[in-house]
């Protein structure tokens, strides 16, 4: 899988917590908590990065949570467990992992590093109750994402991904070459980051489709980006990337990706990026509730 480092993660961390929308993550909450069981919350975390999921998620899934946080990065793993640490109110070792205690809540935290490339399935070694991930599935494959979904309905979990992008920007100010930048920069999107020909825009509608068909009600909102003056360091990168991928796919003339690129570096520079959150909840566990 391509790599990410750990400060751009770092950097788009408040973007991403505004952007989520915040009726899925309510009712993600109401779905765990009202399952039966009285023990913690078994959370898998795919692709976890530096942990930003679960500091986003934890005050919604109650008092005692258990956590596994799954990379191929070591470094991304280390990451996660230095800023973790950091957020907590208190922690304490437990063996190779953490216990989190943080706003009255208990987090057990186990860290892997395992790449899901060949079979999602291996990071169920113990059967969760949430199957978790942020800003993943648009790099995955068709044939991924669909195993993934049949790994979840196989454990009986509920699912919830956020960030997922969408394909839809809008940069302000306007540019001649927006149409051709952006064009490019989908084709460039749709090349192989680790799990295939990456689904890209069209992973959330994959997704839905894939829990459908185990029977899963599916729900799916926008969470875009809506970045200004405060966001001015990622608005910065993020034009610098994006001009870069563009020129990569030899669709755009280098130039013509620079000359986009200085224009995004000037005060005032403004965008909208698109992702959707999705949740798939057992039908079965609806029907409890």
């Amino acid at each position: 899988m391509t790599g990410f480092s750990p400060d751009w993660l770092a950097l788009r961390e408040p973007a991403d917590h505004a952007a989520r929308d915040p009726g899925l993550v309510a009712a993600l909450g109401r779905a765990l908590r009202d399952r039966a069981s009285e023990d913690p919350v078994r959370v898998v975390d795919l692709g976890c990065g530096a942990g930003s999921n679960l500091r986003a998620l934890a005050a919604h899934l109650g008092p005692a949570q258990a956590w596994t946080l799954v990379d191929h990065d070591p470094a991304l793993l280390a990451a996660a467990r230095a800023r973790l640490a950091a957020w907590a109110e208190r922690v304490a070792e437990d063996g190779d992992g953490l216990v989190l205690h943080r706003g009255g809540a208990r987090i057990a935290v186990r860290f892997r590093a395992l790449d899901l490339a060949a079979d999602p399935a291996a990071a169920f070694d113990e059967r969760p109750d949430l199957v978790t991930a942020a800003a993943l599935f648009d790099l995955a494959s068709e044939g991924w994402i669909a195993a993934a979904a049949g790994a979840v309905a196989g454990c009986g979990a509920v699912f919830y991904t956020a960030l997922t992008y969408d394909g839809q920007e809008s940069w302000t100010p306007a540019h001649p070459a927006d149409a051709a930048i952006h064009a490019a920069f989908q084709a460039h999107q749709a090349g192989d980051k680790g799990f295939g020909p990456a689904a890209g825009p069209g992973a959330t509608a994959i997704l839905a489709e894939a829990f459908q068909h185990y029977g899963y009600a599916v729900e799916t909102a926008a969470s875009p980006w809506r970045l200004g003056l405060g966001e001015a360091v990622l608005l910065r990168e993020l034009a610098e990337g994006t001009a870069r991928a563009a020129a990569e796919t030899g669709r755009v003339a280098i130039a013509e990706a620079e000359a986009w690129g200085a224009l995004r570096q000037a005060p005032g520079t403004g965008a909208v990026i698109g992702h959707r959150d999705l949740l798939a909840v057992p039908v079965p566990l609806i029907n409890h509730r």
